[in-house]
């Protein structure tokens, strides 16, 4: 499945795509979809479902440069691979300078220190879009730092920034989320 005017997945591509997915299979059969970082909100959510309760010999693949675009969600119940040659973890984040500082120091920061984080986060024009980027941009960090190093550390923190993540972006209070996950 692929954007079809190039822009994002629609929730009825989704819709169209998994409607025969549902019958009982006797063979494995794949949904591959590619970007998978243009997945629409709703298609997004559409997919979920179906992520959650996917049939017996039914499987998802999801392709993207950028797992981070992901909802938490989604990413949860995946299974996430690099492929060879494709992965270049050496390339630049694609953020502002600004972010990428906060970013890691946030994900640097010490539990006492989350309360100040989470407060400047709540300062800014758009608390909340401000906060997902940040907290989207140290997912992709960890997953990162994770693969270049493959130390654990990284992997065992990653569960409470999707956590942070995912109840922020249905619309829990920010600072609540930023300090109770991370701490």
């Amino acid at each position: 499945m692929e954007p079809e005017d190039r822009t994002i997945i629609t929730i009825e591509q989704v819709r169209q795509a998994t409607a025969g997915l549902g019958l009982k299979q006797t063979t494995d059969r794949f949904l591959i979809i590619r970007p998978a970082d243009k997945l629409g909100l709703e298609a997004a959510n559409a997919l979920l479902k179906n992520l959650e309760e996917p049939g017996q010999n039914i499987h998802y693949i999801l392709i993207t440069d950028t797992p981070s675009k992901l909802l938490p969600t989604i990413l949860s119940r995946a299974a996430i691979y690099f492929l060879k040659g494709a992965a270049n973890f050496n390339l630049e984040i694609k953020a502002s300078e600004t972010q990428k500082t906060q970013a890691k120091k946030l994900l640097s920061a010490r539990s006492q220190d989350l309360i100040e984080i989470a407060e400047a986060l709540a300062k800014k024009k758009s608390p909340r879009t401000a906060a997902l980027d940040i907290l989207g941009l140290a997912i992709e960090m960890l997953y990162k730092s994770y693969f270049i190093t493959k130390k654990d550390v990284f992997l065992r923190k990653l569960p409470n920034y999707l956590a942070a993540y995912e109840n922020i972006s249905k619309n829990g209070h920010l600072k609540l989320q930023i300090v109770a996950n991370l701490c």
